[in-house]
């Protein structure tokens, strides 16, 4: 059976999630770079060797905070996307806070102490399940809708 979908205009505020992880995703990926030259880690390293250099964890931590944005990334594009399809606006919502909270976990696990990343990665996870709920109604408002 076809679907059609009508896209709200609502969506545009995911659509722009979407862009400004974009934004934040390069910024840090520069962030990175930059931490490569002021601690001498050259490619193809992917991180320095902790007995090699004082520094070593300095550069980790920054490469550590986008690594682990990285990881992400898809698990949050999938989601806002879907998910804001049927709520669109709240999955805007979750989805500026997720961005807002990776921000500040990238900028707290660059300073060297990990430990200072937990609390802005929690919010990051409470903004996540929501956009996974948001998705999953999405999907069972798919399945139930022939039903009724």
């Amino acid at each position: 059976m076809a679907l059609s979908i009508q896209i709200p205009k609502e969506y545009a505020y995911v659509v722009l999630d979407l862009v400004a992880y974009t934004f934040l995703n390069t910024w840090m990926g520069i962030q990175v770079g930059k931490a490569r030259k002021k601690y001498n880690v050259p490619y193809p390293t992917l991180y320095a060797i902790e007995s090699d250099s004082k520094e070593a964890k300095l550069f980790n931590c920054v490469q550590r905070g986008h690594q682990n944005s990285i990881e992400y990334m898809p698990v949050f594009f999938a989601t806002l996307l879907v998910g804001g399809l049927q709520h669109p606006l709240i999955s805007a919502g979750l989805g500026a806070l997720y961005i807002i909270s990776r921000f500040f976990y990238f900028k707290l696990y660059s300073t060297g102490n990990p430990e200072r990343r937990l609390k802005p990665v929690r919010l990051s996870f409470l903004a996540l399940w929501g956009l996974i709920i948001c998705t999953a109604s999405f999907g069972i408002n798919l399945l139930i809708r022939d039903v009724l």
